[in-house]
């Protein structure tokens, strides 16, 4: 145990203050979410605020990579997390002032996008750089039980210091979060260096973007598997922007039960986190990734659909995420020992590119199909007899209604990918 904790001083130091830093920007987000659907009621536009984080995210992501590999890793995400903070600063000015608008929520939310873009496959490669080959599955284990806390406890937080200390103090604890990582990654962190190729430094910067493209046109597992999972994510960010709209406007709804609901589905990460960690290498880890998604996807969003009662909601969210980190632990290892080092942050952004753009689409479709065509049918005449009886009536049962969709779309996906998936074979390398 000694030994292992010595093997990943390095690993633990760095995740557990981007962690911490990743809990204060996540309540920031989701104190500002609450802030907007306060103002506007709209689901439209709160999902707006996570599009306009994405899409910069995924226009960039398929240069930042090639950015990545040529610069320093420490550099870049110190630079991206201190330009962050400055619009968490930008926020708080704006607030103080009364001058808020949404326009200014959704500029501030590109340029963080923007930043996260540059900064996650920098930090994706520095995770990899730092961490023994033989401890992968922990470590990433380790990294979803993390973001599982973060899930957990970034609605309750938020919720709690939005109600009795307002918008104001929310910030403040994102930017004390960020100042602790930012020194913590300035003065204990040394990343080793990667050996590169011969011919790598003299390789162009067009080329550099090239060459990720390339090497997933070669590895047509590694491809099929992202463009499945930007199916899931279309699923999974068009829920993202429903669950608001079931959940606040509801009678048992309000700020405080979307809290709580979306606290569930950190508590599920954390048990599905806790149990990677001690889980044998499975035999098929490709089997594991598409039929993890059919379960969740298979039955959180029926289950939101035809219930009313926070306490199935809680159950829904629960059944949806407690295998996510299992996927997310078998993705991760095929990743990263199927990609070279060096090649990395190239693959890794083409795959960001690929796999999440899909997340902008979902989240506009999501929002939009909830205020223009659900919730208006269930208003009129023909939300009447079996569609109430299944869905519920009055503000929220058009967002039970697309959830039902949602639904139906998540398990077709999953069943049309996992008969493609089925032809691959993948053999560890250890």
């Amino acid at each position: 145990m000694k030994n292992m904790i010595k093997e990943l001083k390095m690993f633990l130091i760095l995740w557990s203050t981007q962690s911490l830093s990743q809990l204060g920007s996540a309540m920031t987000s989701f104190a500002l979410t609450l802030w907007l659907y306060e103002k506007t009621g709209s689901a439209l536009q709160t999902a707006l605020l996570s599009v306009c984080s994405y899409a910069p995210y995924v226009v960039m992501s398929i240069f930042a990579g090639a950015l990545s590999d040529r610069w320093d890793k420490k550099k870049v995400m110190l630079v991206c997390d201190t330009l962050a903070a400055c619009c968490s600063v930008a926020v708080l000015a704006l607030l103080k002032a009364d001058l808020l608008q949404p326009v200014h929520m959704y500029v501030l939310n590109a340029i963080n996008g923007l930043m996260n873009t540059v900064q996650q496959p920098a930090g994706d490669v520095a995770m990899t750089m730092i961490t023994p080959k033989k401890h992968y599955q922990k470590t990433s284990g380790m990294r979803s039980f993390s973001n599982s806390l973060v899930t957990i406890l970034n609605p309750v937080l938020a919720t709690a210091l939005f109600a009795f200390a307002g918008m104001d103090i929310v910030i403040y604890t994102d930017l004390l979060t960020f100042t602790i990582a930012f020194f913590a990654l300035l003065l204990w962190i040394k990343l080793p260096g990667v050996e590169k190729e011969e011919g790598t430094e003299k390789e162009s910067f067009s080329d550099a973007v090239k060459t990720g493209l390339s090497w997933l046109r070669e590895n047509e597992l590694v491809l099929v598997l992202i463009l499945f999972l930007a199916g899931v994510n279309f699923v999974a960010s068009a829920f993202d922007a429903v669950l608001p709209a079931l959940v606040l406007p509801r009678e048992n709804g309000g700020e405080a039960v979307l809290g709580v609901v979306t606290s569930c589905a950190g508590i599920a990460m954390l048990i599905g986190s806790l149990t990677v960690t001690v889980l044998p290498a499975p035999k098929n880890r490709i089997r594991v990734i598409y039929l993890t998604m059919l379960f969740s996807l298979g039955t959180e969003n029926f289950l939101l659909a035809f219930t009313q009662k926070p306490f199935f909601w809680c159950v829904g969210q629960i059944i949806g995420w407690i295998l996510v980190p299992v996927m997310s632990a078998n993705l991760d290892v095929i990743l990263r020992t199927t990609i070279p080092v060096d090649m990395q942050g190239r693959v890794y952004s083409c795959r960001n590119t690929l796999q999440f753009f899909t997340i902008p689409i979902g989240l506009s479709v999501g929002g939009f199909m909830v205020d223009k065509v659900c919730e208006p049918v269930m208003a009129s005449p023909y939300g009447e007899g079996i569609l109430t009886g299944l869905f519920g009536s009055g503000k929220g049962s058009g967002a039970a209604m697309m959830m039902f969709i949602l639904g139906v779309l998540g398990v077709m996906i999953c069943l049309g990918f996992g008969r493609i998936l089925g032809r691959y074979r993948y053999m560890e390398t250890r």
